[in-house]
């Protein structure tokens, strides 16, 4: 069965963006790019909400290779490759290759995917996220903190909701950036009294 991995650079309070939206702090290094493009390649299905499907729809087509670095043409390829899922009620159309548009989240089919997925699955967007770590569904959480406080905005975890996690990996980046590798864990269903 394909994990499904969410992945996000947050604020070190906790925030993809500020009260503004503005996540422009965000944008990682040449450094950082290169080691999300390593965790990148295994996943073969991106889950999005509307927000974040428009601004990764850049990868798209990003512009002439002369403006591009290497490491962001690596990551444009590995994201045109994969698979794209998007849940909105208000997006009319999309405009990208290898898209399907989904009206509502639904978990049992997210569940069904995951089993017979070859390769892993990658949800973004903090809303679609959350919605699928209450349900569950989340087997793995990256989270690359920014040494910024913005003090408000979107948080990257949502509110209300409790799990333990366990830290399996950790590497800190020159520029500042803290990279953090948890698996969920999942509370084992209890046997019968007094087995």
């Amino acid at each position: 069965m394909a994990k499904l991995i969410y992945t996000a650079i947050t604020s070190l309070d906790g925030y993809i963006a500020d009260e503004t939206g503005n996540f422009d702090w965000s944008a990682p290094d040449e450094e950082v790019h290169a080691f999300i493009n390593e965790l990148e390649r295994g996943v073969g299905t991106y889950l999005y909400g509307r927000q974040l499907y428009e601004v990764m729809r850049f990868w798209e087509s990003p512009g002439p290779v002369d403006d591009q670095s290497r490491v962001e043409a690596e990551y444009a390829a590995i994201w045109q490759a994969a698979e794209k899922i998007v849940f909105s009620r208000t997006l009319l159309d999309i405009s990208t290759a290898h898209t399907t548009l989904e009206r509502e989240f639904d978990s049992e089919r997210i569940r069904r995917l995951k089993d017979a997925s070859a390769s892993d699955l990658g949800i973004g967007g903090a809303t679609l996220a959350g919605k699928a770590l209450k349900a569950g569904l989340v087997d793995e959480v990256n989270l690359f903190l920014s040494p910024v406080v913005v003090g408000g905005g979107t948080r990257s975890l949502p509110a209300g909701f409790r799990n333990e996690l366990s830290l399996v990996n950790e590497r800190r980046f020159s520029n500042g950036v803290v990279y953090l590798r948890y698996l969920v864990v999942r509370d084992e269903p209890s046997g019968p009294a007094g087995s």
